[in-house]
This record gives C-alpha cells, sequence and structure tokens, in this order.
C-alpha cells in the first residue's frame, strides 16, 4: 500500500444524510473538486468506502 490518499469531491452533499456531510467534513472536503491528501489508514479507507459514490480517489 503507498502511504497517502488523494481523495476529490466530484458530488455534492447538499441534499444528502448528515452522515455524509460529517464524513466529507472530517476528511476536509468542503467544497467541490476540492482535493485532499490523506494518509493512508484503515480509517482514512473506512471513511473513503462510506462516501465513494461521491469521491475520486488517486493513491499516490
Amino acid at each position: 500500500m503507498s502511504q497517502q490518499l488523494k481523495v476529490t469531491l466530484k458530488k455534492s452533499g447538499i441534499g444528502r444524510s448528515a452522515y455524509f456531510t460529517r464524513v466529507l467534513k472530517g476528511m476536509g472536503l468542503t467544497k467541490l473538486n476540492k482535493t485532499v491528501v490523506l494518509p493512508d489508514t484503515p480509517e482514512m479507507r473506512g471513511m473513503v468506502n462510506k462516501v465513494s459514490h461521491m469521491v475520486s480517489l488517486e493513491e499516490c
């Protein structure tokens, strides 16, 4: 596994369950097309899996 994940928000959290918006905010994704670099940990992988339909993932 790589050391970092590059996650980009592709779909808005507006109109979604508050759960999804809290997960996105916890990852630092606040605006559309914003990209954040996160550590590749099981916790972050779990968060990405929960919102996988809203984000794009790239290993770097």
